[in-house]
C-alpha cells in the first residue's frame, strides 16, 4: 500500500551572514492512512522545520529545501507551486500550531477564522459556514460555541485558542494533521484534554497524524510509530512499544532517562500523570 506521506531524503538549509548551515539532513520516513506518527527531539533537532518544509511554510527566504522529495498521496510536493499548495493546506492537510496566539489573527473572530477554509475549500455559503463553525467548537468540547465564535483570540484561555486551531484545521476533515508542539504552552490536565481530543478527531475521520514534540511521554500515549531527531539527523525510527522496551541509540536511550518517570515500568507506557511526575 503507497503511504499517504513519503518524506525522501529531506534537506534544509539556512544562509545567514555566517554561513550555511544544515539544519534538516538527509531524513526519511512515512506516514500509512490513519496512522500516527511521531517526530522526537530536543529544541533545535530539525522536527519543526522538517513539518513545516511538508507543507512549504518554512520561516524566511533564507530558509530552504535543498534536496529530496516530500511525496503526498504520490505526487511530489516540493515540486507545487504556490497556488497549489493553498489549495492543499487546510484542505487535505490541516496544521495545529505550537501557540495559537501568534497563529491566530488577533484582528478577526474566532469563527471568522474558522470559516475561511470551509468558504475557500469546500465552497460553503455564509450561512452554511456560519453554522458549521458551531457544529466544529462543539465537536472540540467549546460547549458555549456561539459566543467563543464571536470573540477574538486573545479573549479565550489558552487551552480554549488550541480547540479553536484544532477546529480549524480539522475543519475540512483533512487526510493528514501535522501537530507542532500543540500541548507545549498548556498545563497538564488541559494538555491529557487536547491530546485525547485530536485522538478521537483522528479515529473518528481516519486522520493521519504527524506529531512533533519534545515530550517522549506525549508520543507514548498517542503514537503507533516514532523518529527521533538530533541535531537535523534521524537517530533512530521504531514502533513506540519497542522503542521505549529497547531503545537502539545512546541518544534515545537519554532522552528516556531524562523523563520524569523512568521507574513506569518495562511492562506499560507512562501515563500523563507519571510523565508529569504526579503518581
Amino acid at each position: 500500500m503507497t503511504a499517504l506521506l513519503r518524506v525522501e531524503d529531506l534537506t534544509v538549509e539556512v544562509r545567514s551572514a555566517h554561513g550555511t548551515s544544515t539544519p534538516v539532513n538527509g531524513i526519511s520516513f512515512d506516514i500509512e492512512r490513519g496512522e500516527t506518527v511521531g517526530i522526537v527531539g530536543e529544541s533545535g533537532s530539525g522536527k519543526s522545520l522538517t513539518a513545516m518544509s511538508i507543507i512549504q511554510l518554512l520561516p524566511t527566504r533564507a530558509v530552504r529545501m535543498v534536496g529530496g522529495r516530500i511525496l503526498f498521496d504520490g505526487d511530489d510536493m516540493a515540486g507545487f507551486g504556490a497556488s497549489r499548495m493553498r489549495d492543499i493546506r487546510g484542505r487535505r492537510i490541516g496544521t495545529i500550531f505550537q501557540e495559537p496566539m501568534t497563529a491566530l489573527n488577533p484582528a478577526f473572530t474566532i469563527g471568522f477564522q474558522i470559516a475561511e477554509p470551509l468558504r475557500r475549500h469546500l465552497k460553503l455559503s455564509r450561512t452554511q459556514a456560519k453554522a458549521r463553525v458551531i457544529e466544529l467548537l462543539d465537536m472540540v468540547g467549546i460547549h458555549r460555541s456561539a459566543q467563543t465564535a464571536a470573540s477574538y483570540p486573545h479573549q479565550l484561555s489558552g487551552g480554549m485558542r488550541q480547540r479553536a486551531m484544532i477546529a480549524m484545521a480539522m475543519s475540512c476533515e483533512p487526510d493528514l494533521l501535522i501537530a507542532d508542539e500543540p500541548t507545549t504552552a498548556l498545563d497538564v490536565t488541559t494538555q491529557s484534554q487536547i491530546l485525547d481530543l485530536v485522538l478521537d478527531l483522528q479515529e473518528s475521520h481516519g486522520t493521519a497524524v504527524l506529531l512533533v514534540t519534545h515530550d517522549l511521554g506525549v508520543v507514548a500515549e498517542t503514537c503507533r510509530r516514532v523518529v527521533v531527531m538530533r541535531r537535523g539527523e534521524i537517530v533512530e525510527k521504531s514502533d513506540v512499544d519497542a522503542l521505549f522496551r529497547a531503545p537502539e541509540h545512546p541518544y534515545t536511550r537519554g532522552l528516556l532517562e531524562s523523563m520524569p518517570s523512568r521507574n513506569a515500568g518495562k511492562d506499560r507506557l507512562p501515563t500523563v500523570a507519571e510523565r508529569a511526575g504526579l503518581s
